[in-house]
């Protein structure tokens, strides 16, 4: 349920508004070419309410495509792998990479408390130190002779499904 648009309401009152409605998930964009994307997916998780953002790399973003909710959110820029790594350690970090898949996101095993959910590039996907350091790597099922999805569908449907276990369950 959507709440009601903060017109008149600074920046920092809307997130101490938000703060304890947050839920336990961050979303994490890697190497992620298209400052159009990143900014979607900003959009994205404060639609769901993520509990944070990270951008790993010096990777852009389009404050046009996040529709102005990127001041409301906590966007945590990392600089490489290592510092998102290091950042995220002893939380759960399940990349989504549908050529590494190990489950389906429609697999039943809940997701854990506190859980990353990291993305890689359209073009490039996620590195291999990367998708080594994940608990688990993620497959979303297609159909078709397209074997892939724009980052920002992806991440989409991942939050999502995250909410449907979480609100249905």
């Amino acid at each position: 349920m959507a709440l009601r648009t903060p017109i008149d309401e600074s920046p920092e009152d809307v997130r101490a508004a938000l703060a304890p409605l947050r839920h336990p998930f961050s979303v994490a964009v890697y190497n992620c070419q298209n400052a159009f994307s990143v900014g979607a997916i900003i959009r994205v998780a404060h639609n769901f309410l993520a509990r944070e953002i990270f951008v790993i790399g010096r990777a852009p973003y389009y404050e046009k495509a996040s529709m102005g909710m990127e001041k409301y959110e906590s966007i945590v820029t990392t600089e490489d792998e290592a510092e998102f790594l290091e950042r995220v350690k002893g939380r759960p970090l399940w990349a989504f990479e549908r050529e590494a898949a190990t489950r389906s996101l429609y697999d039943p095993a809940p997701f854990p408390p506190e859980v990353v959910l990291l993305f890689g590039s359209e073009r490039a996907g996620l590195s291999d130190s990367l998708l080594r350091a994940a608990d688990v790597v993620v497959g979303i099922p297609l159909h078709g002779v397209n074997q892939s999805l724009p980052v920002t569908v992806a991440a989409g449907i991942a939050m999502s499904e995250w909410a449907r276990r979480r609100w249905f369950a």
